[in-house]
């Protein structure tokens, strides 16, 4: 089934399910806002809007102003366990990164669970489903997983075999173990004010 969450979409046709590979093969999956294969299904995600983009942008600079052996990623294709999600942020060791044989990144994405996925929620998404596509990624490798609430002001906070924890105000969050950063939820969110 294809399911288009709350975008206008043109006349685009497609199986009601679909295998991976049959996905992969459709000529729009690529387009903004991205597609992702769940469960079968090709969704598109809804575009994110003024706070999502930054926090995103914000997210993305922090993390590789940090010098470390990682490198962020806004909206990287991740394929894995039979799934194809495309995160806000797709943090992977700068070692992990797929190169062609001209050094440069191959634009098809990666083909495993990133060590940390960070979701930043929209007004128009479903939080269930972006909470799928976090634990999806914790069962096929990942270490950490954030999702973002702009509109609660609040971060769950992902990893494997313990429950999530919710974040707010002054709570700091948790990152990769090797990633010199300490940042508060509080911190994170102030990103958002502007200064007339």
């Amino acid at each position: 089934m294809i399911k288009n969450l709350g975008l206008t979409q043109g006349k685009i046709a497609f199986p009601e399910t679909m295998t991976l590979e049959e996905f992969f093969k459709l000529p729009y999956i690529e387009e903004s806002p991205a597609w992702e294969y769940i469960n079968g299904e090709a969704i598109q995600k809804p575009m994110g809007g003024g706070k999502h983009s930054l926090l995103q942008k914000r997210l993305v600079a922090v993390i590789d102003g940090l010098g470390s052996n990682y490198e962020a990623f806004p909206e990287l294709r991740c394929t894995c366990g039979n799934r194809s999600v495309v995160p806000d942020v797709a943090v992977i060791y700068t070692n992990q990164i797929p190169l062609d044989d001209s050094g440069d990144i191959i634009s098809s994405g990666i083909d495993f669970a990133p060590p940390w996925i960070i979701e930043i929620l929209s007004p128009a998404q479903s939080q269930t489903k972006v909470t799928g596509n976090i634990l999806h990624c914790l069962r096929n490798g990942s270490k950490l997983g954030w999702l973002i609430d702009p509109s609660e002001r609040s971060i769950l906070v992902y990893q494997p075999n313990c429950l999530p924890d919710l974040l707010t105000g002054k709570d700091v969050l948790p990152v990769l173990e090797d990633l010199n950063l300490t940042i508060t939820v509080e911190e994170v969110f102030a990103w958002l004010q502007r200064k007339n």
